[in-house]
């Protein structure tokens, strides 16, 4: 009987965790909706001002920009290999230093000085003086 009421409130308890899962998912479905909206939106506008979208960043570009965000000193190519764990041999560190030059064309990197790489500070928003 007790290996009975075992399997019960362990059934209970998978039955309990999978509500739980469905919940967080139904939160997360809503808030990808919103933010597909959102997007939505926003392109919407800015093609109204004459703004083209950026392109989408290439796959690998994303964890690259994730390392500086947390860095804010900068990173040299051999620091974003060392840490993505792609290798520290020269190819690699040349294919990184190649990317990351890539995202200083597209100016969502610096490089204030040789080999080394930070993101762009945001461009400061000017007070719209023709509002008064």
């Amino acid at each position: 009987m007790r290996e009975l009421l075992d399997k019960i409130e362990a059934r209970q308890r998978l039955v309990r965790e999978i509500t739980e899962l469905t919940g967080q998912l139904a939160a997360a479905e809503r808030t990808l909706e919103r933010l597909e909206t959102t997007r939505e939106t926003v392109l919407e506008l800015a093609a109204e001002d004459g703004h083209l979208p950026p392109e989408p960043l290439p796959p690998g570009y994303r964890e690259i920009l994730a390392l500086f965000e947390q860095n804010g000193d900068g990173l040299r190519a051999r620091e974003v290999c060392r840490t993505l764990g792609t290798g520290t041999e020269p190819r690699h560190t040349e294919g990184m230093r190649a990317k990351l030059k890539r995202l200083v064309n597209r100016g969502i990197l610096t490089e204030p000085e040789p080999g080394l790489f930070t993101l762009t500070p945001p461009t400061p928003t000017t007070p719209d003086t023709d509002s008064n």
